[in-house]
């Protein structure tokens, strides 16, 4: 019975520890996505408490745009200007986002994407963790 138990806690461990499937992560990578910290390195952590901006990602199958938008207090987004285009490209086991904008091209690779959270790594190794942004006032007739 005890080694039934401890095998099974190994399987879990196993499976929870899992790489993602780059297409199981496609579905996960539209919508908004606010940042929460950035890892320069494991000695270097930049937190985010309150961010001004947020990050649209659209996608079209394997395109799409990636926009900084301002989000209001009505609930609509303010358009920062500041638009980059994405194709997504599976490499082996890997899906990266690689982005075009008129001055530069780079690449990140999706290291998880699911419904909520999403975490990307730089060519320079700096991780970026996202959560999906929900808005302040989520129902404008919302009482305060």
């Amino acid at each position: 019975m005890i080694r039934s138990i401890k095998m099974l806690l190994a399987a879990m461990v196993l499976t929870g520890c899992a790489e993602q499937k780059p297409k199981d992560q496609f579905p996960h990578l539209q919508g908004y996505w606010e940042i929460t910290r950035v890892e320069i390195n494991p000695d270097s952590v930049r937190e985010y408490k309150f961010n001004e901006t947020v990050d649209y990602i659209d996608l079209d199958g394997t395109r799409g745009t990636k926009t900084k938008v301002r989000p209001q207090l009505d609930g609509t987004y303010q358009v920062t200007g500041v638009t980059e285009d994405i194709e997504m490209v599976m490499e082996g086991k890997e899906l990266y986002l690689k982005y075009t904008t008129p001055y530069d091209t780079f690449t990140e690779r999706v290291i998880h994407a699911e419904e909520n959270d999403l975490k990307l790594e730089n060519a320079e190794g700096m991780i970026y963790f996202y959560k999906r942004y929900e808005p302040l006032l989520k129902d404008m007739n919302e009482k305060e």
